[in-house]
């Protein structure tokens, strides 16, 4: 066998990471990536997205600082590993690359074909999709056999779990060079086929969506079915109280990928959470959703 054909076979030393999207998972991701010694280039369009998550990122340390999981060394250290732009040249050095844009396929393609022309020739793309197919995303880009899904939970920094997806085409040295990849980040992995929603998304979100179809059909309030589920199966968090976590207009995407993908009427979107959406009722990031967070203490909505 070649030197070359060798090298080709290796697992690449991820050692630098870029984050496309600087939302509430893009920051989690780039939080987890520099406190774990990793140089990390973050993109957003938006540059007041940039600073938000960048003060978010801080503030995020400070709390692990007041709590003894870090010391105020590691967070300086940290932060000045990060970089930012709103274009992706800044991609150009980048190891891997991890697409955390919206839960949108169309969206995710236009996002990949753009930055493929940035990347070096052995770089590797990932997408932090929870649902979308990963074949399909990879099919877009010019390099299928380095391109896979790794699927962060929320809250990143602390949720401890990393699915990872292969696409048909990825192959064994992107796969064992991801999981050494979550493994530096202190994750433990599950490995999930590339069908709609993977594990977590598949038996998660049919849940919640079953919790909405139980508030929209009258059988319990809001506040009824979350105690119910969260004192009744042990569950930290009620449904509906998760959904507004997630986002709705999250949990809808899960959803209508699940329908479509599997062409089964279990999978239907509840039509109050779709109405929900509609409305702008998105959940704790827009202020209102199956609970309203304008006060001190939140209230159901229903």
């Amino acid at each position: 066998m070649s030197d070359q054909a060798q090298t080709k076979s290796e697992p690449l030393n991820i050692a630098s990471v870029g984050v496309i999207g600087a939302g509430q998972m893009g920051s989690g991701i780039v939080h987890v990536c520099a406190l774990a010694g990793l140089d990390v280039a973050l993109s957003d369009v938006k540059e007041e997205q940039l600073e938000k998550a960048l003060a978010k990122i801080a503030g995020n340390m400070d709390r692990q600082i007041a709590s003894g999981k870090i010391a105020a060394a590691d967070k300086d250290a940290a932060l000045k590993r990060i970089r930012t732009a709103s274009d992706y040249s800044i991609f150009g050095d980048c190891d891997a690359v991890i697409e955390s844009a919206v839960e949108i396929e169309s969206v995710k393609r236009e996002i990949l074909k753009a930055l493929c022309p940035v990347l070096k020739p052995e770089a590797i793309i990932c997408s932090n999709t929870s649902s979308i197919s990963i074949t399909r995303l990879a099919a877009v880009t010019d390099r299928p056999e380095r391109f896979m899904g790794m699927h962060f939970m929320n809250p990143v920094p602390l949720m401890k779990l990393v699915e990872l997806i292969r696409g048909i085409a990825t192959d064994e040295p992107t796969f064992k060079a991801i999981r050494a990849l979550a493994v530096k980040l202190d994750k433990t992995t599950a490995t999930a086929e590339d069908f709609p929603a993977f594990i977590v998304n598949r038996i998660l979100l049919p849940m919640i969506n079953e919790a909405v179809y139980t508030l929209y059909e009258g059988v319990g309030s809001v506040e009824s079915i979350d105690v119910a589920m969260k004192l009744g199966a042990n569950h930290p968090m009620g449904p509906l109280e998760l959904a507004d976590f997630i986002g709705l207009d999250t949990c809808l995407a899960v959803m209508h990928v699940l329908y479509e993908g599997l062409a089964d009427t279990k999978y239907r979107p509840c039509p109050l959470l779709v109405k929900y959406v509609e409305a702008g009722w998105l959940g704790r990031k827009a202020g209102r959703g199956f609970y309203d967070y304008s006060g001190d203490k939140p209230v159901p909505t229903r």
